[in-house]
């Protein structure tokens, strides 16, 4: 019943801040909160709380774990958090190992379009640091798992994976 609702973490114009919005959530948001909820489940009862939830939040969603207070400290893109996450052991990406084969990809979508977030327009000096982090997601490697294939993994799968889908 939660609606959909876009930029629900563009909290304020120039600090970043761990966040969850409960009234709307976009895919993503969603993603985070939910496996946020799943990870503390794994915290004794007394600790399932707003500020255990927001921990959690902010070690997935922030470059390191940490979020030091600027835009830039926010994994934007898929494959960085992918890519972040699985150097700290946090996820793993069974990617390759499932079959994957190596994907085309491009990060330019925050360069193209800053206009549209509230960050960006606020502060034109993020835009540098933006297109430097887009240059480095779009150089490092990325696989995917043709769908023809995909029918046969469900048997090399374990409870608790996560399966990202995309589309063109």
């Amino acid at each position: 019943g939660t609606p959909y609702k876009g930029f629900t973490l563009e909290i304020d114009d120039r600090i970043e801040a761990p966040s969850a919005n409960f009234t709307g959530l976009d895919c993503w948001t969603f993603f985070e909160t939910s496996l946020a909820f799943a990870r503390m489940l794994d915290e004794p009862r007394e600790n399932w709380t707003p500020a255990t939830l927001l921990k959690y939040i902010e070690l997935d969603r922030y470059r390191g774990g940490q979020c030091n207070g600027s835009y830039l400290s926010r994994l934007h893109y898929l494959e960085d958090w992918l890519h972040d996450n699985d150097r700290r052991g946090m996820v793993r990406d069974l990617t390759r190992e499932l079959g994957g084969i190596p994907a085309a990809h491009a990060a330019v979508e925050m360069t193209r379009a800053w206009k549209s977030y509230r960050y960006m327009r606020n502060n034109p000096d993020l835009r540098a640091g933006i297109a430097q982090m887009e240059a480095r997601v779009a150089s490092e490697s990325l696989s995917y798992i043709p769908k023809s294939q995909v029918p046969g993994l469900e048997s090399r799968l374990q409870s608790g994976d996560i399966i990202g889908i995309c589309s063109h």
